[in-house]
């Protein structure tokens, strides 16, 4: 972790002549005073503390108040940054609508609010619609300072074409509820952009070969940090590779558009015939074992196509 950097390590942004007549809010930091009234959305670093802009860190230091997703992981962020003093205020899941109201009454008596969520850009899988939304009806100004964002660092990582995309978010827990979600998505011609918890990521990847067939695929973890990870291969592969122990760390999931032709004939073909191979020289038992391993389908679904197959030279 970086060490922590006093007031004067934080660059300040060079005072500007304003221009006159009606406009929306200025480029937050650009003048070097008091902020005009209004919602600045500020992202904030997905992983490495470092990946912050120089316009956020000036509008954090100058917004009267903070609205933030956790107050205590905000607070870290300022002290990292040298930023003391700011009065900090919740604005979560839980209270959203609330906050949007104290947030329309500071911004309507002069002040400037900004708004971060844990990690990366407000909105985006994260707090913040409603507040927007409220500010919206009564025609009070919001603006955005751009940044981070784990679903894009994601796809530039991922080998994967990336236009066009469609960022989906996190599918529901369940399987049946994430497979009817996945059915909705699977004729989309596009590359599709999920985040997904670690303790249910092989399950869900397992979900997604079974919807979507064995596309190509991507799972990042960890990006910007110190053990940032990226794995690319077919779904199946993926699944298979992430081994018994839970890993650690928010995960990206970026899949392939579905290709040409009859795809899912295509992987069942493929599977079939390594299975047949490893049943050359294995027990039926055994080649179903190192095949659910490798490409991460159940061990008896495997079992039960080998028993179909004719493999040369066995019984």
């Amino acid at each position: 972790m970086p060490k922590k950097r006093k007031d004067s390590s934080v660059p300040r942004a060079v005072p500007q002549r304003r221009k006159t007549g009606k406009s929306a809010l200025p480029a937050a930091g650009e003048t070097g005073a008091r902020l005009p009234p209004g919602l600045y959305l500020v992202a904030t670093p997905i992983g490495h503390a470092q990946d912050i802009t120089l316009r956020a860190l000036e509008t954090l230091r100058d917004a009267d108040v903070l609205f933030c997703e956790d107050t205590r992981r905000t607070q870290k962020l300022l002290a990292l940054h040298g930023i003391k003093g700011k009065k900090r205020i919740a604005a979560h899941a839980h209270n959203e609508k609330a906050a949007a109201e104290v947030l329309a009454a500071r911004i309507k008596k002069g002040q400037a609010v900004a708004y971060v969520s844990d990690a990366g850009l407000p909105l985006i899988s994260d707090p913040g619609q409603a507040m927007v939304a409220r500010l919206a009806q009564e025609g009070l100004p919001v603006t955005s300072l751009p940044g981070a964002n784990a679903a894009l660092t994601a796809l530039q990582l991922a080998a994967l074409p990336p236009l066009p995309f469609y960022f989906v978010g996190f599918l529901p827990p369940k399987s049946g509820a994430r497979r009817r979600a996945l059915e909705r998505l699977k004729n989309l011609e596009a590359t599709l952009l999920f985040f997904e918890a670690p303790h249910r990521i092989r399950d869900a990847l397992e979900d997604m070969r079974a919807t979507l067939g064995n596309r190509q695929a991507c799972v990042a973890r960890e990006l910007t940090k110190r053990h940032e990870e990226v794995r690319r291969g077919g779904l199946a592969e993926l699944a298979g590779s992430l081994g018994e122990k839970t890993p650690r760390g928010e995960m990206v999931v970026v899949v392939a558009p579905p290709a040409g032709g009859n795809e899912d004939e295509t992987d069942r073909a493929e599977i079939d015939r390594l299975l047949l191979d490893a049943r050359k020289n294995l027990s039926a038992r055994d080649a179903a074992a190192i095949m659910s391993g490798k490409t991460g389908l159940p061990k008896r679904e495997l079992y039960q196509r080998l028993l179909h197959l004719r493999a040369p030279g066995k019984k």
